[in-house]
């Protein structure tokens, strides 16, 4: 098959994001040409010029068009798009020089119509971006899911990195209207609609994140009332680690209880927990201060998914509540 690429990216407020991602698309090593179709989401302050620097270097297009939430912004420049497979990118990453090299030789040797890659920290993120991104892709954190090809299977991409031929867009419509979640939510779709999804070794990609203790709360809060949705949706893709956070969250409490009503012993194996992550994410990092940012951030993430997939279970699997009237805000109209 031929491929002729596309991506996709959305872009909210974030111009100066797009000028590095766009500066990052300028280093890239690939031959052959690719489009860059950037929709702008109904933002206040508009990418356009930052944009049309890049005019006479890439062949990006622009479009602007009112705020409906990133999937249905996906959906508009897939619609847009010339080429015959999309890559979708969040507009807080930045491309390493071989990412395209490296899916074109991928797809080439075995082609599936949906792939996803992991995300990584630049070295010019600051200690706090990296400290969120180990958390978000370690082993002992959440068990890799989304940086490592061996602990993964059926392998549900996400949109900050992930490649959909125009031939799976086209039967599955693409994006739903929920966010979070619209990624994993698609994957399931592109799957039962008889696509094979595949992660593809090294079509990593430097993901930012967020910058501040109250917005990465934020988002893995939404993820967490997101999954029992998803698992609603799609319960052949509902997995025992999902509650992992949520056992967490109970663990912690009964070893801070136990430890101070009963034996100091009891908080043991959570501070023994807590020194692994402060030393595997040093040696990694080369910092002891990523380190101990790293324990916090596991702190912030586990409280902040457990607690709500906690409340979502208990809404929408047992009260069976409708999810778009008990959770509006994880929906756009």
């Amino acid at each position: 098959m031929n491929l002729d690429f596309s991506f996709i990216i959305p872009v909210y407020n974030r111009p100066q994001e797009i000028k590095e991602l766009l500066i990052s698309f300028s280093e890239m090593d690939f031959d052959a040409s690719y489009e860059i179709v950037i929709v702008e989401d109904g933002s206040s302050e508009s990418a356009e010029k930052v944009i049309a620097e890049f005019s006479e270097t890439l062949n990006v297009s622009y479009y602007f068009k009112p705020n409906s939430g990133p999937g249905d912004s996906r959906n508009f420049g897939m619609q847009k798009a010339k080429g015959n497979y999309f890559i979708i990118l969040d507009s807080d990453c930045l491309l390493p020089p071989h990412y395209l090299k490296t899916v074109q030789s991928f797809l080439s040797q075995n082609f599936v119509n949906c792939y996803g890659g992991a995300d990584a920290a630049h070295q010019s993120f600051s200690p706090l971006q990296k400290a969120i991104n180990y958390v978000m892709t370690s082993f002992i954190t959440t068990g890799g899911i989304r940086g490592s090809e061996k602990s993964v299977s059926n392998f549900e991409p996400r949109s900050f990195n992930m490649g959909i031929s125009k031939e799976a867009f086209l039967k599955t419509g693409g994006f739903a209207k929920i966010h979070p979640g619209e990624d994993p939510d698609l994957s399931q779709r592109i799957i039962k609609a008889g696509f094979e999804t595949a992660f593809v070794p090294d079509a990593y990609v430097y993901h930012k994140r967020r910058i501040s203790w109250n917005k990465f709360y934020t988002q893995v809060k939404k993820f967490g009332m997101v999954r029992p949705i998803l698992n609603s949706w799609h319960p052949q893709a509902s997995k025992i680690s999902f509650w992992f956070p949520s056992c967490f969250v109970f663990f912690v409490i009964s070893s801070v209880i136990m430890a101070l009503l009963v034996d100091l012993k009891w908080f043991l194996p959570l501070l023994g927990y807590m020194v692994l992550i402060f030393i595997d994410s040093s040696y990694r990092n080369s910092s002891v201060y990523i380190g101990a940012l790293s324990v916090i951030a596991v702190f912030v993430q586990f409280f902040g998914y457990g607690l709500a997939f906690l409340k979502s279970t208990f809404y929408i699997a047992l009260l069976k509540k409708d999810p778009q009237k008990q959770f509006p805000s994880l929906f756009f109209k």
